[in-house]
């Protein structure tokens, strides 16, 4: 099974107030540890950033490629430049810097078990209510069949693909695939996947490497 990866590094970080993947933990960027967990696990890595830099030299990966102004569109750019004899594809984000080695195992298990594509998860563990734009309420969700995702997510390079073919948009590469018709399933994800979306996560993340 020929693996390769493709690291989504091109946002902007508009929450954060800069491009939080440049950003320094524990005296590396943020990207440098989730481009070393990828290699640990991927024949090859494509890292997608912004346009601006897609000129720049990071050692040890395949190819660096300019990102588009969505992350669907940031996707399809990296996998342009996976080859076509890979089998599986894993999507990861750079800014979860510390997604630990067995959820990257996790993914890749299921679809070599044959599902199209698999994605990590955690339990919801607030109440979810959906509500209309006013305000009101309009139901109360059963959150046990709620989980929250995560990336890495492995995908069945074929199904990622044809997923991506029609140039849809969603919030994350499984959504394709679903729609799609394909097969997803979750898999355990893990708190230390977390993601770094303001600047005092990166304190909190820093301590658990701790």
């Amino acid at each position: 099974m020929r693996v390769w990866a493709v690291v989504v590094a091109a946002g902007r970080g508009a929450r954060f107030g800069a491009p939080k993947q440049y950003e320094p933990l524990a005296g590396r960027r943020v990207l440098d540890w989730a481009l070393d967990a990828a290699r640990d696990r991927a024949e090859g890595v494509v890292l997608v950033v912004p346009p601006e830099r897609a000129g720049d030299d990071e050692p040890g990966t395949a190819a660096v490629v300019p990102g588009d102004a969505t992350r669907s569109g940031s996707v399809r750019a990296g996998l342009a430049a996976v080859p076509p004899e890979a089998d599986v594809v894993l999507v990861h984000d750079a800014a979860r810097p510390l997604a630990p080695a067995e959820v990257f195992d996790a993914v890749l298990a299921a679809v070599a078990g044959g599902a199209d594509a698999a994605v990590p998860g955690l339990p919801v563990s607030d109440t979810v209510k959906r509500v209309a734009p006013d305000g009101t309420v309009l139901e109360t969700l059963d959150r046990s069949s709620l989980v929250v995702v995560q990336t890495p997510q492995a995908f069945r390079a074929a199904a990622l693909r044809a997923a991506h073919a029609g140039g849809g948009e969603a919030s994350d590469d499984a959504a394709l695939v679903e729609a799609a018709g394909g097969r997803v399933v979750v898999v355990p994800g893990a708190a230390a996947a977390a993601k770094v979306t303001e600047p005092g996560d990166l304190p909190a993340i820093e301590a658990g490497l701790r």
